[in-house]
């Protein structure tokens, strides 16, 4: 059984999609609608940039759906690949969304306003400066939630992403998250900070939550055609308020991509497949789960092989 991932934040890269958009029209009218919809060059931004551009969270949410819609579709409709063989799609974050839209849940003209306007309220909640991420490496996550525990912290120090065995990140504000580096330096433990440009998935995201709230609930979802994980808790959804609903929560929880993955696995998935720029969900895999398989799948070439590989 498959599963089809997609990706989140930090995944973005200029030119990503460049290979797809040069060789099909699809992907081309794919782009131009994102465009259209935005009311602003998106599609210049992720093949040309500039970099500091395609940064900014309320552009990189947008374009990284974008890309990871036109894949798709170029997998499904000119390579046949057979979605008969997935049970399971899950995105990191904001990949959700671009679960949904591949699952037929989210229509995409939707998907590309409502994650422009999630980047903005999520840059928005945090003043420029005053939050922090860092990733927390080689250390379980009940040790590091322990830690949080010991230190004296006046602020937000929580956990942002469980994202595979060994890999934690971590977000708050700026002075909260420093006290934390502390005791992890005492305790010897490796910690990087992130560069963000605020502090994601953790309670100071909460007014973000709450502005984006109207906008999600007044949206339409179907039914989608496949199992959505999702990211609060890790588990299997279909029911379209529900989707609403966990789609609300998410931007101040937990991205709880470690359980989702044990669970997929869980319940008979064996080869997970990257939809999108880079392949950072794929490294995941390959940390958290034995006995599968990962592929990622970012240019005509890995599309190509993609059926010989499932097949071995």
């Amino acid at each position: 059984m498959n599963a089809l991932l997609f990706p989140g934040q930090g995944s973005q890269l200029v030119g990503m999609g460049s290979e797809f958009y040069k060789s099909f029209k699809v992907v081309k009218d794919i782009f131009s609608q994102a465009d259209d919809k935005l009311n602003f060059p998106l599609s210049k931004i992720i093949l040309e940039g500039p970099e500091d551009e395609l940064q900014l969270t309320q552009n990189t949410q947008p374009a990284i759906l974008t890309v990871s819609y036109s894949i798709y579709k170029i997998l499904a409709n000119e390579f046949n690949f057979s979605t008969d063989t997935c049970k399971y799609f899950a995105g990191h974050s904001l990949g959700e969304y671009s679960a949904l839209v591949c699952s037929g849940s989210l229509d995409f003209n939707d998907a590309l306003y409502l994650l422009h306007e999630r980047g903005k309220q999520m840059q928005n909640a945090v003043p420029i400066g005053q939050g922090s991420m860092i990733a927390v490496l080689g250390t379980e996550i009940s040790d590091i939630k322990n830690i949080i525990k010991e230190t004296t912290i006046n602020g937000v120090c929580e956990v942002a992403n469980d994202n595979a065995n060994g890999q934690v990140i971590i977000s708050g504000d700026k002075e909260s998250i420093n006290s934390f580096r502390l005791s992890l330096e005492k305790k010897k433990i490796k910690s990087i900070p992130l560069k963000v440009s605020a502090p994601f998935h953790c309670s100071l995201m909460k007014p973000a939550a709450t502005n984006m709230s109207k906008k999600i609930k007044e949206t339409t979802f179907k039914k989608p055609n496949f199992e959505i994980i999702n990211n609060v808790n890790a588990n299997s959804e279909q029911e379209p308020d529900k989707i609403k609903k966990l789609l609300i929560d998410q931007i101040s929880s937990t991205v709880r991509w470690r359980e989702s993955l044990i669970y997929m696995s869980n319940n008979g998935t064996k080869n997970f497949i990257e939809i999108g720029p880079g392949k950072v969900l794929s490294g995941m895999v390959k940390r958290t789960l034995k006995n599968c398989n990962s592929f990622a799948i970012n240019s005509i070439t890995d599309i190509k092989s993609l059926n010989d590989k499932l097949k071995r």
